[in-house]
């Protein structure tokens, strides 16, 4: 045994050793990506259907999505969370043993929420599963009993966390950063579960399961042709619901750097999160070199972040920074969990790393290596059926250009450190930004006040309070 690891050790050495003396490979040219191109139709109630033909395999998938616009529940937060539970779980059309028998039987895989269903199967069984789609999505019956169970779920979900420190961290963060009368903010209770009933649920249904945004992706074996009047059959009976929406202010960021505390005396570690909201949109010009400044600044092991906190000092198991896009105000966040001691050091890392990225290009190299892992990733789910399903989805949802994703590995191969740099200090505000602190109290507000950064304290429901007294 001995022997063996011994020789098995040499010979590894020896393959490093010869691995060094030999040059580099040179990067080849960028892999050409095509993607099919959908046909579209669209229906009277203003469903939208794009369907791709994909013959390589006998395989269909269907995508249904309602893209609605932002709306908030307010003191029932949780209904539209209930109704995405129930549905699939009982139709109308048929009994619910009776269809996931059948659908077990077909081999197909079918799931639904409120904002949508999705089913896949082989393409011989294509008109079937669709209308078993059809039933679940489009005739639901919300039971009392089925809806017990479901509230009851959620409740005992909620109680679980009640002492999470990350579960507080990351409610009290989106409330902060976007308020909680907004539809981003606002956070399910005991009590708003309570408040909520089975008509609840069915109203919701009523107003928001609608085709005014809806739309429809088939991929795989099937023919335009013959596929198209099955879909016109299974969804022109659905109705419009030219349903109302608010218009919603979108969130600001604070005028000055500040620490949000909140206490959880129990916190055995800190949560540490550095939050700016921010208006990116994948159509932007700058949308790649944001992404791209994100994934230097905590988007990997070698990120800015993770090197810090993790591998020099050791204060964390990882440290990250992600950031949203899309046609409503997100956020740019950074965060890891810390040891307790360590918690202002942190702070003063986190903001030291943001500086950099804003005012230090980035090396060539990190910025190369970055790069090809987005082209990498890229290229690995180009030819999967959900991945094309969402590209056809998101050049209709955020106004992409057609080309948006055969142009994809040319836009990120053309980012330049100077574009990152002026990414990150348009959207990296370091200045007005909220770093929010969930922990012990006792044992890291001390610290924290040392900074001499200005801090505010709140319950772990977001509501300003008092700074904790301690003996």
């Amino acid at each position: 045994m001995k022997k063996t690891t011994i020789l098995f050790i040499l010979l590894s050495v020896t393959g490093i050793m010869q691995a060094q003396d030999r040059p580099q490979p040179k990067a080849g040219k960028a892999p050409v990506v095509n993607i099919n191109k959908p046909q579209s139709f669209t229906l009277d109630n203003g469903l939208k259907v794009m369907i791709v033909e994909n013959h390589k395999l006998p395989k269909v998938t269907f995508n249904l999505t309602i893209d609605n616009p932002l709306f908030a529940e307010g003191s029932k937060k949780g209904v539209d969370l209930l109704c995405s539970n129930l549905i699939g779980n009982g139709n109308i059309r048929i009994k619910k043993d009776a269809f996931n028998d059948e659908v077990d039987f077909l081999g197909a895989n079918m799931g639904f929420s409120s904002h949508g269903a999705y089913a896949s199967s082989l393409s011989k069984y294509a008109a079937r599963i669709l209308e078993l789609m059809t039933y679940g999505a489009l005739y639901p019956s919300f039971t009392q009993e089925e809806f017990d169970k479901e509230k009851a779920k959620l409740l005992e979900g909620i109680k679980s966390q009640e002492k999470s420190v990350s579960a507080i961290a990351d409610r009290v963060t989106d409330a902060l950063a976007y308020g909680t009368s907004h539809p981003s903010g606002e956070y399910t209770t005991e009590q708003t579960i309570n408040n909520i009933t089975l008509e609840d649920v069915k109203a919701n249904y009523n107003s928001y399961f609608a085709p005014d945004h809806a739309y429809l992706v088939v991929i795989g074996d099937v023919k335009f042709k013959e596929i198209k009047p099955i879909i016109e059959n299974y969804f022109s009976s659905w109705k419009k619901k030219n349903t109302k929406y608010t218009n919603y202010i979108a969130a600001k960021n604070v005028p000055f750097t500040q620490i949000n505390f909140i206490d959880v005396p129990s916190a055995s570690q800190s949560e540490i999160a550095l939050v700016n909201t921010i208006d990116l949109k994948m159509s932007d010009k700058d949308f790649f070199p944001a992404v791209i400044a994100t994934y230097i600044l905590g988007g990997g092991f070698n990120s800015y972040l993770n090197m810090n906190l993790r591998e020099e000092h050791g204060w964390t198991y990882g440290a990250n920074a992600l950031v949203g896009a899309g046609k409503y105000t997100s956020k740019l966040k950074s965060a890891s969990s810390v040891r307790t001691v360590a918690t202002d050091s942190a702070v003063v890392e986190f903001i030291k790393e943001i500086k950099r990225i804003r005012t230090e290009k980035v090396s060539e190299e990190l910025l190369q290596e970055v790069k090809a892992g987005y082209i990498g990733r890229f290229v690995m789910k180009v030819e999967k059926p959900e991945s094309v399903a969402r590209y056809a989805l998101n050049i209709e949802t955020e106004d992409l250009p057609r080309d948006f994703y055969e142009n994809y590995i040319k836009i990120i191969n053309a980012v330049t450190a100077d574009d990152v740099m002026k990414a990150a200090n348009k959207y990296f505000l370091i200045d007005n930004t909220r770093i929010i602190v969930t922990g012990k109290g006792s044992e890291v507000i001390s610290g924290l006040e040392k900074l001499n950064i200005p801090m505010f304290y709140f319950d772990k429901y977001s509501n300003p309070i008092e700074k904790p007294k301690y003996d």
